[in-house]
């Protein structure tokens, strides 16, 4: 592989899950794949709860924002290799066409933009958001990507988030 695979997280709001997806994918997976996120309907801010978990992974604030998808959809955006939305509303909408059809998957994961309760309570419901996140992307890490067809792939992708935080094995 001699270009980095590209990875679009997709969330409604674009400011917690999707957020937090970029940053782990892009500190994870360094050189093997290159991380981006995006909302349906984005927030226009990144949620502040989630700025100290990139800062823990080396990122500064100012290297997220919350955009819009469409801005992945037109010329000059990067050729995208995986689509996948971390939200259910997401999931249920209807995406822009994106240009050489990127394997799409759903990895949802429990929102924690909307956890109530203390600052510490809250920074718990992150904490957990970015766990389940780094599950995922450490199983799409060990994937050899390269010796896999497109057919293997998506469904290996899939089961990711259908099977990743499962404890009980599976026959």
């Amino acid at each position: 592989m001699t270009q980095p695979l590209n990875v679009l997280f997709l969330c409604t709001g674009n400011s917690a899950r999707s957020i937090l997806a970029e940053a782990l994918m892009n500190n994870l997976g360094a050189g093997r794949f290159q991380a981006y996120s995006a909302g349906s309907m984005p927030k226009g801010e990144v949620n502040p709860h989630a700025f100290p978990l990139v800062r823990a992974l080396g990122f500064q604030d100012s290297d997220f924002r919350s955009k819009p998808w469409d801005e992945f959809a037109i010329p000059g955006a990067p050729q995208l290799d995986f689509v996948i939305t971390v939200c259910d509303n997401a999931a249920g909408e209807v995406c822009p066409i994106w240009p050489g059809q990127p394997i799409s998957a759903h990895w949802g994961i429990p929102d924690p933009a909307a956890a109530t309760g203390t600052d510490a309570e809250i920074a718990v419901a992150f904490r957990e958001a970015a766990r389940l996140l780094r599950n995922r992307i450490s199983l799409l890490l060990a994937l050899p990507v390269e010796k896999l067809d497109r057919m293997s792939l998506l469904a290996k992708t899939r089961e990711i988030g259908e099977r990743a935080d499962q404890t009980e094995p599976t026959t």
